[in-house]
């Protein structure tokens, strides 16, 4: 949203490989109460069991905004550009490597779902559009009409 409004030129991240469990406030508050219903105290881990890497989070983030990221480059070299004018939106950062990376972070929600029946009601997708809305809203702007097209889409990497 900084960048369509003129803000910043462009994100500076770290390791886009990384994969990580999202999930949504909401729905893990709401496991936090299913869990206080409970006769016994139980240990219960709260996630998705899905996983998506940083580099997926930000070509979605890209696309809700109209534009499609293409990467170029490696390691502490890469960077996302946008495909229709070759500028460059995302750039790894050594400053935000991290020297002991946990590669990959995912969850196994098992025994949450099992003896709570819990299960994540907001989709990884849902939850980057409802987080860019935000975003975008914050820098005055709305999301391009063709978002809302993208977050309804199903059978894609991110449902």
């Amino acid at each position: 949203a900084q960048i369509v409004a003129g803000r910043r030129d462009r994100i500076l991240l770290g390791n886009l490989d990384s994969l990580r469990d999202w999930g949504h406030a909401r729905d893990y508050v709401k496991a936090m109460w299913m869990m206080l219903q409970q006769e016994i105290p139980e240990d219960y881990v709260v996630s998705t069991g899905k996983q998506y890497s940083v580099r997926q989070l930000c070509a979605l983030c890209f696309e809700f905004a109209g534009k499609t990221l293409q990467w170029r480059g490696k390691g502490l070299e890469e960077e996302g550009v946008d495909a229709a004018t070759g500028q460059v939106l995302v750039q790894v950062s050594p400053k935000y490597f991290r020297p002991a990376e946990v590669e990959t972070l995912l969850g196994d929600m098992t025994k949450l779902k099992t003896e709570t029946g819990w299960n994540p009601d907001t989709s990884f997708k849902a939850m980057i559009y409802e987080m860019m809305e935000y975003d975008y809203k914050q820098n005055g702007l709305d999301l391009p009409e063709g978002a809302k097209a993208v977050r309804d889409r199903v059978g894609d990497e991110y449902c």
